[in-house]
């Protein structure tokens, strides 16, 4: 494992939670009733949190005095790792929902691999994001079985969600060299990420759609990113980069 490796994975986790906690942040005050959203301001906090967690550590590897705001706020499209889930539009609530459960289910499989990593701080970071983790996986599962198993529109808008987001959730288990680097096991990721999503997919009254037979979307791991990311970026990093150094 190379210090460089490291960087770049903590990099690509820490780009992920941001980039997908902004989408849901758009959220906020439009939720289709007060208690949701409340509940997906709840969740975009939390991937918030693992996004700062991951972005101090990755400001600390590369040093020189870097910080988790330049991260963030001073990098280009090219140079962010998140994964293309994650940056997808936040469509309906449908496409909002199952793209949380996607990415949660991933999640919670990989942290619980970092759980028993070498890197202590990856660890650490991992065991407390767990525990936050398991309440998006329970959250965002339930809608997508109350919603599958709904009305004929709630079920359409399943569908059409699916079809929508299948494509990208491939590259999360394509390893990219850093992971390899890592030891990250995408194999066992797969087969365990996908034992559970077919099982929530059969509640729903769903057709659980399978990995071979779609065609992936991959580069967002080595940044080569769909047109929506430079859109959400201009946003996120607009204060920023129009008053740099400001301080509230």
């Amino acid at each position: 494992m190379t210090n460089a490796s490291l960087i770049d994975f903590t990099l690509y986790l820490a780009d992920s939670t941001l980039i997908l906690g902004q989408r849901n942040g758009d959220w906020c005050g439009h939720g289709p009733v007060l208690e949701q959203d409340i509940a997906i301001t709840n969740v975009t906090l939390d991937l918030i949190g693992q996004s700062r967690s991951f972005y101090q550590y990755a400001a600390q590897l590369i040093g020189n005095g870097c910080t988790e705001d330049q991260l963030a706020y001073w990098r280009n499209e090219r140079e962010f790792k998140n994964a293309l889930l994650c940056e997808r539009p936040n469509g309906d609530w449908a496409q909002t929902i199952l793209r949380q459960t996607f990415f949660s289910f991933y999640q919670r499989e990989l942290f619980t691999q970092l759980l028993h990593g070498a890197d202590t701080t990856l660890s650490a970071i991992a065991e407390k994001s767990l525990k936050e983790v398991r309440y998006h996986c329970r959250w965002s599962s339930e809608w997508v079985c109350r919603l599958g198993d709904g009305t004929q529109e709630s079920h359409e808008r399943m569908l059409a969600a699916v079809e929508n987001l299948w494509p990208y959730v491939g590259e999360l288990f394509v390893a990219a060299p850093y992971e390899t680097a890592l030891q990250i096991d995408t194999a066992t990721l797969k087969s365990n990420w996908m034992d559970a999503i077919t099982a929530v997919f059969t509640e729903a009254t769903l057709p659980p759609p399978s990995l071979t037979s779609t065609f992936m979307h991959t580069g967002g791991k080595n940044g080569q990113h769909t047109e929506a990311l430079g859109y959400l970026l201009a946003e996120l990093q607009y204060v920023q980069r129009s008053y740099p150094g400001c301080e509230w």
